[in-house]
């Protein structure tokens, strides 16, 4: 588990505390005049013109370009490294393996090293490059000799339970014992159930395929460095995580982002390209711009877990939950991950009885990583399908069923939520779709078959926290600047909080610049992930602009003879609302005060006592079948999240357009193949990994927002929204072509292969 999760994971169990009173307290907003509605991006200009500068696009004078060398084995030994021919190859300037002083690094909790002899997955890093030109550097690094000793590998998990396998690790493959995490009894919630349902899914790896490759460029100036890094974070999984490794103090180091081309968490921790590229950087005294090829990403920086999920579930005639139970194993590859497989059978639905049991097993393949609300679409592929085949064996509706066991109080937290939007987003979500019309409806036309279905989901880490911080300064002509540290993944982060600060400030989005992710500059942000990001930065830009406007307000509440709360911001002038002849410009009020701009830092209070804050979804989907070539079409998505309220309604809608994208891929088309004989990878390239493309999605995707008016969550009522609106939607996809041809695609991706075997066995009996 990264130190991303465990931290985020400790500030929700103490955010049950009472946060420390006090004096300052904001009003909730009621209506609003510009958050709520669909504004096109702050940098839309930039991004469409090409002047966005992305990590890829820095160029720095003298630059030399890295490249590194990794193991082509699938588990193997270094004996021997040979440098030499690569040292004299034309414009070489620096090499370095894991003899060169200062590269005997630690990695993955002391698991592995920078440099480790034992690699033991396809493309370890064994030593790296740097040269004048990137073909320069790959030429050197395919001339230095390595002598390899091969050793035996597995690559799935039921070879590496097999007596006698390899050991990954010493001590054998097992990543840690198995905890079992427990509520009420299941064994009795069993023999209390009428109907008990038994079930084996499977779920595969499926690759963050980001369109921006991984990679930074650095640079060193005496003992400080600069460096540019396509990064979820530049302070936790940058600045703080490279100083720790490289041993120094934090003003030393700055790193900078204000661009990112996709990261799904693949991106949530230092990179080790970052260190080697620093590492090259200060041997040969010239920046380094390192970016991995698309085969490297495939290969080493992070995925998400296959798991083998057997659900039990018992229920009552009437349709009562009685007892869920989970044993999942998933691989997490070489190296320890996380899995919060589990976490979706404790907290979805109200059930008295829940055992879940999650175990790791090492294979000789790439590292997982988190991945948009790690083990949440894979548990709702098992869970949502097992909750369908109760409602089958019930006679009841799927919405009917999830219904009657919807809880308003968190299961897990035994609190209440802030709100609990799952009914609503049921309800509203399945009006909008026509559900009961699709289902009184279904039509055949010879070998295609329609079918809908529906999933529901929620995610535990969309409530936002501390710490997070916001520099709002606004200028004496009513110009606007807001300084966070952090990042815009392509999620339009910045916009969000530029209508944030111009709604409290009363002032139009156009008087606001925004400058992000620039350790220098910027105040600390929490790494961009967990869907955690906006419902930790509005508020913490309300509260800057909050405070700034009070203190406007102060001095010409003093200036005017009227009291603060009758002030409003106009046209770059502080007007009295009920006598808007008294006002003053804002240059006068603060020339009389002899300041030229006024500065506040806004804070991220915690999160409510006593409540737990979720974000939730539904959504259905209709699917076309042909029975003949196996093909299947998702015709219609739609999706139904109270993710609180919203910000800006073109992010949202896009949020969940590519959420549900991305699970339409998960459920369809995407998965890691590794060759038996040799451990290897066949598809690193997006020719043969198939994600989705704009013919694969529905032509007009539906988003419906729902907003239950959340006071207490925090100061804006935001909750996440980018991962819950990714979670349901391989499920709902499984079950509507269940509902479509009749036999349940237990395993994922269902493609044509799948599709056609299934037939072939419904044919069997």
């Amino acid at each position: 588990m990264t130190e991303f999760y465990d931290r985020l994971e400790e500030n929700f169990r103490n955010s049950f505390e009472p946060p420390a009173p006090s004096e300052d307290t904001m009003d909730p907003w009621g209506e609003t005049r510009i958050v709520g509605k669909g504004i096109p991006r702050v940098d839309a200009y930039e991004r469409v013109s090409g002047k966005a500068l992305f990590t890829y696009d820095v160029i720095l004078p003298e630059m030399v370009y890295g490249a590194i060398l990794r193991c082509p084995h699938a588990h193997a030994m270094v004996k021997r490294i040979d440098t030499s021919a690569a040292e004299k190859m034309p414009g070489v300037v620096a090499v370095i393996t894991g003899s060169t002083p200062g590269a005997d690094i630690s990695w993955y909790g002391a698991q592995s090293k920078l440099f480790d002899p034992h690699c033991r997955h396809q493309g370890e890093e064994v030593a790296a490059v740097a040269a004048q030109t990137p073909y320069q550097a790959w030429d050197a690094a395919k001339a230095i000799k390595v002598e390899y000793e091969e050793l035996p590998f597995v690559v799935d998990e039921d070879s590496a339970l097999k007596p006698g396998a390899p050991e990954i690790h010493p001590g054998g493959n097992a990543a840690g014992k198995p905890r079992p995490q427990t509520r009420g009894d299941v064994e009795k919630g069993f023999v209390e159930a009428d109907i008990v349902l038994e079930e084996t899914f499977r779920t595969p790896v499926q690759m963050h395929t980001t369109i921006e490759t991984h990679g930074s460029v650095v640079k060193w100036d005496g003992e400080k460095i600069t460096v540019w890094d396509s990064s979820q974070g530049v302070y936790d999984a940058g600045l703080m995580s490279f100083a720790r490794t490289m041993n120094m103090p934090y003003n030393n180091v700055r790193f900078l982002c204000p661009y990112v081309g996709g990261a799904f968490g693949s991106k949530l921790e230092l990179g080790k390209y970052t260190i080697i590229a620093a590492l090259l950087s200060r041997k040969a005294s010239r920046p380094v711009k390192l970016m991995l090829t698309r085969e490297e990403t495939m290969l080493c920086v992070g995925n998400r877990p296959n798991a083998k999920m057997t659900v039990k579930a018992g229920v009552k005639k009437d349709g009562t939950l009685t007892a869920l139970q989970l044993t999942c194993v998933f691989t997490p590859g070489a190296y320890s991950s996380m899995a919060f497989v589990g976490f979706l059978f404790q907290e979805l639905y109200k059930c008295p009885n829940v055992m879940v049991l999650e175990s790791g097993i090492y294979t000789n393949a790439g590292r997982s990583r988190a991945f948009r609300a790690p083990g949440f679409p894979t548990a709702a592929w098992s869970l949502e399908q097992m909750m369908d085949m109760l409602a089958e064996k019930l006679n009841m509706d799927p919405v009917e069923f999830r219904l009657k066991n919807f809880t308003e109080i968190s299961p897990s937290r035994r609190v209440p939520y802030s709100s609990a939007g799952l009914k609503d987003c049921i309800i509203e979500g399945a009006k909008k779709f026509g559900w009961s019309e699709a289902k009184a409806t279904k039509t055949e036309s010879g070998h295609i078959k329609r079918g809908v279905g529906m999933a529901a989901g929620l995610w535990m880490m969309g409530s936002g926290g501390p710490p997070y911080t916001a520099e709002v300064r606004m200028f004496a002509d009513g110009g606007v600047t807001v300084k966070t540290g952090a990042m815009d993944l392509g999620t339009g982060t910045k916009t969000t909080a530029a209508m944030v600060a111009a709604e409290e400030l009363g002032i139009p989005v156009e008087n606001i610049r925004m400058i992000n992710a620039d350790t220098a500059i910027t105040p600390y942000a929490s790494s961009s992930g967990g869907s955690m990001t906006l419902a930790s930065l509005a508020p913490a830009v309300r509260r800057g602009a909050w405070l700034v406007k009070r203190q406007i307000f102060g001095w010409a509440a003093e200036i005017l003879g009227v009291t603060a709360d009758d002030l409003e911001i106009r046209d770059k002038s502080i007007v009295s609302r009920s006598n808007p002849s008294k006002k003053k410009t804002l240059e006068e009020i603060f020339r009389t005060k002899g300041v030229l701009d006024v500065i506040a830092i806004g804070n991220r209070e915690a999160n409510p006592a006593g409540k737990a804050v979720m974000p939730f979804s539904a959504q259905f989907a209709e699917v076309e079948v042909n029975t003949k070539t196996g093909e299947v079409k998702v015709v219609r998505l739609v999706g139904a999240n109270d993710s609180g309220r919203v910000v800006n309604l073109k992010s949202y809608e896009n949020q969940v357009y590519g959420g549900m994208t991305q699970g339409l891929g998960y459920a369809l088309t995407e998965k890691r193949v590794m060759d038996p004989q040799t451990g290897k990878m066949c598809n690193t390239n997006l020719h043969d990994y198939k994600v989705p493309t704009a013919l694969d999605v529905p032509v007009r995707p539906e988003v419906v927002p729902v907003d239950l008016k959340d006071n207490e969550c925090n100061n804006v009522g935001c909750k996440g929204l980018g991962e819950p609106g990714h979670v349901p939607t391989a499920a709902a996809i499984a079950n509507a072509i269940y509902n479509a041809i009749g036999v349940r695609p237990t395993d994922g991706p269902v493609d044509n292969r799948m599709i056609l075997e299934l037939l072939s066995r419904k044919r069997r009996g």
